[in-house]
């Protein structure tokens, strides 16, 4: 499965840029959202263990996350080849040991490559994938997570089946336009594909840019 981020996200012209050697990739969106992406992540996330990121795209999230978070030990993930270089090579520039080599993974291919993590993470996907890798996204963190593990989702969604804003509407028709196999999702369609896999839905966390962080867990809790 190729989950392309080279496309307008967060309305960047160029969501991912080429350096003019080499083959890390660049998308400046990562440097407006990554931080309060990581407010999240310092609360939820665990102190020790492994975090799998599925569709790490460029890399860039990953190593700024790696970098703040130094006592997890980070698993980047995608199913693009160019992906792949582009994270190892921002990898190599930081040298941060705690990132491990990155890994093809098509989120709907049963099973995942990773045997178990916690927690799961995937930034700016479910709207850029078919429909079916959000379903296999649910899948495999179901598969892997333990009682209690964590996915955490970040990106625009539709909440009871209505945009959020009409940025986040013209955003959605640009993408459908662009293929008909993308678009922003509905955060009830989301949950009920997680709670077939045993996820549920615990926070639902507004951030800038009319973008929200979905929290799931293994096992049963109450929607927030």
């Amino acid at each position: 499965m190729l989950i392309v981020k080279h496309v307008m996200l967060e309305w960047d012209a160029v969501l991912i840029q080429p350096l003019s050697t080499g083959d890390a990739l660049f998308a400046p969106a990562v440097a407006r959202n990554r931080e309060p992406i990581l407010d999240v992540l310092h609360r939820l996330l665990p102190v020790s263990g492994l975090v799998l990121e599925v569709a790490s795209g460029s890399g860039e999230h990953i190593i700024h996350f790696a970098s703040a978070l130094p006592r997890l030990r980070w698993q980047p993930t995608d199913a693009d080849p160019r992906a792949l270089r582009s994270i190892a090579a921002h990898a190599h520039d930081t040298g941060l040991d705690n990132v491990l080599a990155p890994q093809f993974l098509d989120a709907r291919a049963q099973p995942w490559p990773v045997a178990c993590a916690d927690p799961v993470l995937a930034i700016n996907m479910t709207h850029i994938a078919p429909w079916s890798a959000t379903v296999g996204l649910m899948a495999g963190a179901g598969g892997i997570l333990p009682e209690g593990g964590l996915l955490y989702l970040y990106g625009p969604f539709r909440v009871a089946g209505a945009h959020t804003a009409p940025s986040n509407a013209t955003f959605d028709a640009d993408l459908r336009a662009r293929d008909p196999a993308w678009g922003v999702r509905d955060v009830e369609a989301i949950s009920e594909a997680g709670l077939a896999q045993g996820l549920s839905l615990v926070e639902r966390i507004p951030m800038p840019a009319n973008n929200f962080s979905l929290v799931y867990r293994r096992g049963r809790y109450r929607n927030p």
